[in-house]
Protein backbone atom coordinates (compact mmCIF):
# COMPACT_ATOMS: atom_id res chain seq x y z
CA UNK A 1 0.00 0.00 0.00
CA UNK A 2 1.25 3.26 -1.04
CA UNK A 3 2.48 5.77 1.60
CA UNK A 4 0.14 8.69 2.32
CA UNK A 5 1.35 12.11 0.88
CA UNK A 6 0.85 15.01 3.04
CA UNK A 7 1.43 18.68 0.91
CA UNK A 8 1.88 21.56 3.19
CA UNK A 9 1.23 24.74 0.81
CA UNK A 10 2.69 28.46 1.28
CA UNK A 11 0.28 30.62 2.93
CA UNK A 12 -1.24 33.32 0.50
CA UNK A 13 -2.13 35.59 3.50
CA UNK A 14 -0.92 38.84 3.88
CA UNK A 15 1.88 38.61 6.91
CA UNK A 16 0.80 35.14 7.44
CA UNK A 17 4.06 33.34 9.08
CA UNK A 18 2.92 30.69 11.03
CA UNK A 19 2.37 26.84 9.26
CA UNK A 20 0.54 23.87 10.26
CA UNK A 21 3.28 21.49 10.11
CA UNK A 22 6.67 22.22 11.71
CA UNK A 23 9.81 20.68 10.92
CA UNK A 24 9.53 18.63 13.82
CA UNK A 25 6.23 17.63 13.38
CA UNK A 26 6.80 16.68 10.05
CA UNK A 27 9.43 14.61 11.20
CA UNK A 28 7.58 12.80 13.28
CA UNK A 29 4.98 12.09 10.74
CA UNK A 30 7.93 10.81 8.09
CA UNK A 31 9.02 8.77 11.15
CA UNK A 32 5.54 7.29 11.28
CA UNK A 33 5.44 6.53 7.17
CA UNK A 34 4.39 9.54 5.84
CA UNK A 35 5.74 11.23 2.56
CA UNK A 36 5.76 15.39 3.57
CA UNK A 37 6.24 17.83 0.94
CA UNK A 38 6.31 20.75 1.83
CA UNK A 39 5.97 24.21 -0.74
CA UNK A 40 9.05 26.33 -0.53
CA UNK A 41 7.51 29.58 1.13
CA UNK A 42 8.83 33.26 1.20
CA UNK A 43 7.00 33.44 4.33
CA UNK A 44 6.93 30.94 6.71
CA UNK A 45 8.48 31.27 9.67
CA UNK A 46 10.66 28.60 9.37
CA UNK A 47 13.43 28.43 6.47
CA UNK A 48 12.69 25.89 3.72
CA UNK A 49 15.77 23.89 4.44
CA UNK A 50 14.70 23.18 8.55
CA UNK A 51 12.07 20.83 6.81
CA UNK A 52 14.58 19.25 4.19
CA UNK A 53 16.83 18.50 6.62
CA UNK A 54 14.44 16.09 8.59
CA UNK A 55 13.50 14.19 5.25
CA UNK A 56 11.01 16.44 3.43
CA UNK A 57 10.83 17.05 0.27
CA UNK A 58 10.67 20.72 -1.26
CA UNK A 59 8.20 21.29 -3.91
CA UNK A 60 7.24 24.62 -5.91
CA UNK A 61 5.53 27.50 -4.28
CA UNK A 62 1.46 27.21 -5.42
CA UNK A 63 2.05 22.91 -6.71
CA UNK A 64 -0.69 22.00 -4.69
CA UNK A 65 -3.16 22.82 -7.64
CA UNK A 66 -1.56 20.03 -9.46
CA UNK A 67 -0.64 17.68 -6.82
CA UNK A 68 -2.26 14.29 -7.10
CA UNK A 69 -5.80 14.00 -6.18
CA UNK A 70 -5.03 11.93 -3.69
CA UNK A 71 -2.75 14.07 -1.80
CA UNK A 72 -4.47 15.36 1.53
CA UNK A 73 -3.14 19.79 0.88
CA UNK A 74 -2.67 20.99 4.28
CA UNK A 75 -2.60 24.61 5.23
CA UNK A 76 -3.66 27.25 7.64
CA UNK A 77 -5.71 30.42 6.54
CA UNK A 78 -7.74 30.80 3.20
CA UNK A 79 -7.18 29.65 -0.07
CA UNK A 80 -6.51 32.73 -2.36
CA UNK A 81 -10.19 34.06 -3.83
CA UNK A 82 -10.16 31.61 -7.20
CA UNK A 83 -13.28 29.79 -8.35
CA UNK A 84 -11.88 26.79 -10.09
CA UNK A 85 -13.11 23.41 -8.57
CA UNK A 86 -11.42 21.78 -5.82
CA UNK A 87 -10.30 17.79 -6.17
CA UNK A 88 -8.22 17.44 -2.84
CA UNK A 89 -8.89 16.80 0.71
CA UNK A 90 -7.64 19.83 2.80
CA UNK A 91 -6.91 20.35 5.72
CA UNK A 92 -7.32 24.22 7.02
CA UNK A 93 -9.12 27.00 8.58
CA UNK A 94 -12.00 28.33 6.08
CA UNK A 95 -14.27 30.51 7.39
CA UNK A 96 -17.12 29.23 5.79
CA UNK A 97 -19.61 27.66 8.63
CA UNK A 98 -20.83 30.59 10.46
CA UNK A 99 -22.51 32.66 7.87
CA UNK A 100 -19.17 34.59 6.84
CA UNK A 101 -19.75 37.14 3.70
CA UNK A 102 -19.10 34.92 0.86
CA UNK A 103 -19.20 31.87 2.67
CA UNK A 104 -21.36 29.73 -0.23
CA UNK A 105 -18.68 30.66 -2.62
CA UNK A 106 -16.24 29.37 -0.44
CA UNK A 107 -17.45 26.39 0.24
CA UNK A 108 -19.21 25.39 -2.60
CA UNK A 109 -15.47 24.88 -4.60
CA UNK A 110 -14.93 21.69 -2.34
CA UNK A 111 -18.32 19.89 -3.60
CA UNK A 112 -17.86 21.04 -6.86
CA UNK A 113 -14.62 19.77 -7.80
CA UNK A 114 -15.43 16.11 -5.81
CA UNK A 115 -12.85 17.34 -3.00
CA UNK A 116 -13.27 17.78 1.33
CA UNK A 117 -12.90 20.30 3.69
CA UNK A 118 -11.76 18.99 6.86
CA UNK A 119 -11.80 22.77 9.12
CA UNK A 120 -9.41 22.93 12.16
CA UNK A 121 -11.72 25.17 13.60
CA UNK A 122 -14.13 22.42 14.05
CA UNK A 123 -11.78 19.55 15.38
CA UNK A 124 -13.27 18.20 18.12
CA UNK A 125 -13.19 15.63 20.99
CA UNK A 126 -16.34 13.88 20.68
CA UNK A 127 -16.12 12.55 24.32
CA UNK A 128 -15.80 16.42 25.47
CA UNK A 129 -16.41 18.24 22.79
CA UNK A 130 -13.51 20.72 22.97
CA UNK A 131 -11.46 21.43 20.11
CA UNK A 132 -8.12 19.29 19.76
CA UNK A 133 -6.04 21.62 18.71
CA UNK A 134 -6.09 25.78 18.36
CA UNK A 135 -4.60 28.98 18.32
CA UNK A 136 -6.65 30.13 21.10
CA UNK A 137 -4.17 31.52 23.65
CA UNK A 138 -1.95 32.51 21.05
CA UNK A 139 -4.56 34.78 19.34
CA UNK A 140 -5.52 36.48 23.15
CA UNK A 141 -2.08 37.58 24.16
CA UNK A 142 -1.30 38.45 20.98
CA UNK A 143 -4.80 41.32 20.65
CA UNK A 144 -4.21 42.42 24.08
CA UNK A 145 -0.35 42.96 23.47
CA UNK A 146 -1.92 45.29 20.23
CA UNK A 147 -4.47 46.95 22.98
CA UNK A 148 -1.62 47.80 25.16
CA UNK A 149 -0.05 49.29 22.15
CA UNK A 150 -2.87 50.90 20.90
CA UNK A 151 -3.98 52.73 23.93
CA UNK A 152 -0.30 54.48 24.73
CA UNK A 153 0.10 55.05 20.93
CA UNK A 154 -3.37 57.05 21.22
CA UNK A 155 -1.76 59.13 23.93
CA UNK A 156 1.75 59.69 22.40
CA UNK A 157 0.17 60.29 18.93
CA UNK A 158 -3.22 61.88 19.47
CA UNK A 159 -5.29 61.86 16.02
CA UNK A 160 -2.80 59.03 14.08
CA UNK A 161 -3.32 55.57 13.82
CA UNK A 162 -1.46 52.84 15.19
CA UNK A 163 1.20 52.19 12.32
CA UNK A 164 1.48 48.77 10.58
CA UNK A 165 3.47 46.20 12.71
CA UNK A 166 5.72 42.93 12.26
CA UNK A 167 5.50 39.76 13.37
CA UNK A 168 8.08 39.53 16.56
CA UNK A 169 11.16 37.06 16.72
CA UNK A 170 9.98 35.82 20.07
CA UNK A 171 7.51 36.00 23.01
CA UNK A 172 9.92 38.21 25.27
CA UNK A 173 11.01 40.79 22.22
CA UNK A 174 6.78 41.20 22.33
CA UNK A 175 6.66 42.15 25.44
CA UNK A 176 9.85 43.94 26.17
CA UNK A 177 8.31 46.51 23.41
CA UNK A 178 4.70 46.56 25.23
CA UNK A 179 6.33 47.53 28.38
CA UNK A 180 8.08 50.31 26.45
CA UNK A 181 4.90 51.55 25.09
CA UNK A 182 2.75 51.45 28.24
CA UNK A 183 5.63 53.38 30.09
CA UNK A 184 5.21 56.14 27.75
CA UNK A 185 1.32 55.64 27.76
CA UNK A 186 1.44 56.22 31.35
CA UNK A 187 3.56 59.01 31.57
CA UNK A 188 1.46 61.30 29.08
CA UNK A 189 -1.99 59.50 31.45
CA UNK A 190 -0.56 59.40 34.78
CA UNK A 191 -2.10 56.03 35.15
CA UNK A 192 -1.95 52.51 33.54
CA UNK A 193 -5.61 51.59 31.89
CA UNK A 194 -8.11 49.45 33.23
CA UNK A 195 -8.53 46.34 31.04
CA UNK A 196 -11.56 44.00 30.61
CA UNK A 197 -11.23 40.82 29.21
CA UNK A 198 -14.69 38.56 28.42
CA UNK A 199 -13.73 35.15 27.81
CA UNK A 200 -10.89 35.38 31.04
CA UNK A 201 -11.76 31.42 31.81
CA UNK A 202 -11.44 30.08 28.17
CA UNK A 203 -7.81 29.80 26.02
CA UNK A 204 -7.82 33.13 24.41
CA UNK A 205 -8.73 34.63 27.31
CA UNK A 206 -6.09 32.87 29.55
CA UNK A 207 -3.28 34.50 27.20
CA UNK A 208 -4.65 38.51 27.29
CA UNK A 209 -4.59 38.07 30.41
CA UNK A 210 -1.03 36.41 30.94
CA UNK A 211 0.05 39.28 28.38
CA UNK A 212 -1.32 42.03 31.14
CA UNK A 213 0.44 40.39 33.85
CA UNK A 214 3.63 39.68 32.07
CA UNK A 215 3.56 43.49 30.66
CA UNK A 216 3.44 44.42 34.46
CA UNK A 217 -0.18 45.50 34.86
CA UNK A 218 -1.21 45.14 38.13
CA UNK A 219 -4.10 42.19 38.05
CA UNK A 220 -6.78 45.09 39.85
CA UNK A 221 -6.57 47.00 36.64
CA UNK A 222 -7.69 43.65 34.75
CA UNK A 223 -11.62 42.52 34.86
CA UNK A 224 -11.64 38.86 34.26
CA UNK A 225 -15.41 38.39 33.13
CA UNK A 226 -16.80 35.54 31.29
CA UNK A 227 -20.21 33.52 31.21
CA UNK A 228 -20.94 34.47 34.75
CA UNK A 229 -20.69 38.01 34.48
CA UNK A 230 -22.74 38.32 31.09
CA UNK A 231 -24.86 35.89 32.15
CA UNK A 232 -27.54 39.14 32.79
CA UNK A 233 -27.12 40.15 29.32
CA UNK A 234 -25.74 43.38 27.64
CA UNK A 235 -24.74 45.99 27.06
CA UNK A 236 -22.23 46.41 29.62
CA UNK A 237 -21.16 49.81 31.67
CA UNK A 238 -18.29 48.28 32.68
CA UNK A 239 -16.92 48.14 29.38
CA UNK A 240 -17.13 51.42 28.82
CA UNK A 241 -15.91 52.29 31.81
CA UNK A 242 -13.08 50.56 30.53
CA UNK A 243 -10.17 51.50 28.89
CA UNK A 244 -9.42 48.57 27.03
CA UNK A 245 -11.79 45.95 26.21
CA UNK A 246 -10.55 42.57 24.18
CA UNK A 247 -13.15 40.40 23.44
CA UNK A 248 -12.50 36.37 23.28
CA UNK A 249 -15.11 34.56 23.46
CA UNK A 250 -15.93 31.81 21.14
CA UNK A 251 -19.19 32.64 19.10
CA UNK A 252 -21.71 30.11 17.80
CA UNK A 253 -24.99 31.55 18.62
CA UNK A 254 -27.02 34.75 19.10
CA UNK A 255 -26.23 37.04 22.26
CA UNK A 256 -27.21 40.50 23.50
CA UNK A 257 -24.77 43.15 22.27
CA UNK A 258 -21.89 44.05 25.12
CA UNK A 259 -21.73 47.07 23.34
CA UNK A 260 -23.23 49.06 20.82
CA UNK A 261 -22.76 52.26 19.25
CA UNK A 262 -25.85 53.75 21.78
CA UNK A 263 -24.50 52.42 24.58
CA UNK A 264 -20.94 53.91 23.98
CA UNK A 265 -22.45 57.78 23.41
CA UNK A 266 -23.79 57.25 26.93
CA UNK A 267 -21.70 60.12 29.48
CA UNK A 268 -18.64 58.58 30.60
CA UNK A 269 -16.93 56.94 28.31
CA UNK A 270 -13.46 56.07 29.10
CA UNK A 271 -13.13 53.14 26.72
CA UNK A 272 -10.93 53.96 23.75
CA UNK A 273 -9.49 50.71 22.34
CA UNK A 274 -11.59 47.38 21.25
CA UNK A 275 -9.66 43.93 20.88
CA UNK A 276 -12.02 41.93 18.99
CA UNK A 277 -9.94 38.80 19.46
CA UNK A 278 -13.43 36.55 17.65
CA UNK A 279 -13.03 38.62 14.88
CA UNK A 280 -16.51 37.52 14.11
CA UNK A 281 -16.40 40.81 11.48
CA UNK A 282 -19.25 39.74 9.03
CA UNK A 283 -21.07 37.42 11.87
CA UNK A 284 -24.83 39.21 12.13
CA UNK A 285 -24.61 37.70 15.77
CA UNK A 286 -21.26 39.90 16.52
CA UNK A 287 -22.08 40.86 19.75
CA UNK A 288 -19.63 44.08 19.26
CA UNK A 289 -21.80 45.67 16.59
CA UNK A 290 -19.23 48.76 16.32
CA UNK A 291 -17.09 47.91 13.03
CA UNK A 292 -17.98 46.52 10.09
CA UNK A 293 -13.98 45.60 8.64
CA UNK A 294 -11.28 43.38 9.59
CA UNK A 295 -7.88 45.42 9.70
CA UNK A 296 -4.61 43.73 9.26
CA UNK A 297 -1.09 44.15 10.43
CA UNK A 298 -0.29 46.51 8.07
CA UNK A 299 -3.62 48.79 9.47
CA UNK A 300 -4.14 47.31 12.42
CA UNK A 301 -7.26 49.88 13.88
CA UNK A 302 -9.93 51.34 12.69
CA UNK A 303 -11.79 53.96 13.60
CA UNK A 304 -15.48 53.85 15.28
CA UNK A 305 -17.37 56.68 13.54
CA UNK A 306 -19.38 59.33 15.64
CA UNK A 307 -17.13 59.14 18.77
CA UNK A 308 -14.54 61.40 20.27
CA UNK A 309 -13.60 62.51 23.45
CA UNK A 310 -11.86 60.02 23.69
CA UNK A 311 -11.91 58.41 19.96
CA UNK A 312 -12.10 54.67 20.00
CA UNK A 313 -10.08 52.14 17.34
CA UNK A 314 -11.03 48.63 16.84
CA UNK A 315 -8.56 45.92 16.23
CA UNK A 316 -10.20 42.97 13.97
CA UNK A 317 -7.42 41.12 12.80
CA UNK A 318 -8.32 37.42 12.13
CA UNK A 319 -4.78 35.95 12.78
CA UNK A 320 -3.53 37.42 15.58
CA UNK A 321 -1.37 34.87 16.46
CA UNK A 322 1.07 35.60 13.46
CA UNK A 323 2.22 38.01 15.66
CA UNK A 324 4.38 34.98 17.36
CA UNK A 325 4.58 32.83 14.32
CA UNK A 326 7.18 30.09 15.76
CA UNK A 327 6.01 29.98 19.14
CA UNK A 328 2.15 29.91 17.75
CA UNK A 329 3.08 27.01 15.01
CA UNK A 330 5.12 24.89 17.81
CA UNK A 331 2.25 24.77 20.02
CA UNK A 332 -0.39 23.99 17.50
CA UNK A 333 1.20 22.34 15.35
CA UNK A 334 2.49 19.57 18.52
CA UNK A 335 -1.29 19.48 19.57
CA UNK A 336 -2.29 18.98 16.00
CA UNK A 337 0.20 15.78 15.40
CA UNK A 338 -1.74 13.15 17.06
CA UNK A 339 -4.60 13.19 14.57
CA UNK A 340 -2.12 14.25 11.85
CA UNK A 341 -0.96 11.13 12.47
CA UNK A 342 -4.23 9.13 11.90
CA UNK A 343 -5.01 10.95 8.10
CA UNK A 344 -3.68 7.59 6.38
CA UNK A 345 -7.56 6.30 7.64
CA UNK A 346 -8.81 9.48 8.60
CA UNK A 347 -12.50 8.09 7.65
CA UNK A 348 -12.28 6.17 10.42
CA UNK A 349 -11.05 8.37 13.06
CA UNK A 350 -13.88 10.24 15.19
CA UNK A 351 -12.02 13.30 15.35
CA UNK A 352 -11.64 13.52 11.53
CA UNK A 353 -15.15 11.92 10.78
CA UNK A 354 -16.77 13.97 13.20
CA UNK A 355 -15.22 16.86 10.78
CA UNK A 356 -15.96 15.35 7.46
CA UNK A 357 -19.66 15.22 8.90
CA UNK A 358 -19.85 18.58 9.39
CA UNK A 359 -18.81 19.42 6.12
CA UNK A 360 -21.53 17.61 4.47
CA UNK A 361 -24.03 19.01 6.77
CA UNK A 362 -22.69 22.41 5.78
CA UNK A 363 -22.81 21.62 1.99
CA UNK A 364 -26.43 20.26 2.34
CA UNK A 365 -27.39 24.14 3.43
CA UNK A 366 -25.51 24.97 -0.29
CA UNK A 367 -27.98 27.27 -2.47
CA UNK A 368 -28.29 25.15 -5.65
CA UNK A 369 -26.65 27.92 -7.66
CA UNK A 370 -23.61 27.88 -5.79
CA UNK A 371 -22.91 24.30 -6.78
CA UNK A 372 -23.04 25.20 -10.44
CA UNK A 373 -19.58 24.99 -12.25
Amino acid sequence: MAPTVLHLRSEDKPLEHRSALTPTTAKALIDAGYVVNVEKSPVRIFDDEEFSAVGATLVPTGSWRDAPKEHIIVGLKELPEETFPLKHVHVQFAHCYKGQAGWETVLARFPRGGGTLLDLEFLQDPATGRRVAAFGYQAGFSGSALALKNWAWQLTHPGEPLPGVESYPNEDALIADVKKDLEAGQAKAGRLPRVIVIGALGRCGRGAVDLCLKADLPTEQILKWDMEETAKGGPFREIAESDIFVNCIYLSSKIPHFINLDSLKEPGRNLSVVCDVSADTTNPYNPVPIYTVATTFSNPTVPVEGLDNPPLSVISIDHLPSLLPRESSESFSNDLLPYLLKLNDWQNDPVWAGAYKLFQEKVATLPKEALEN
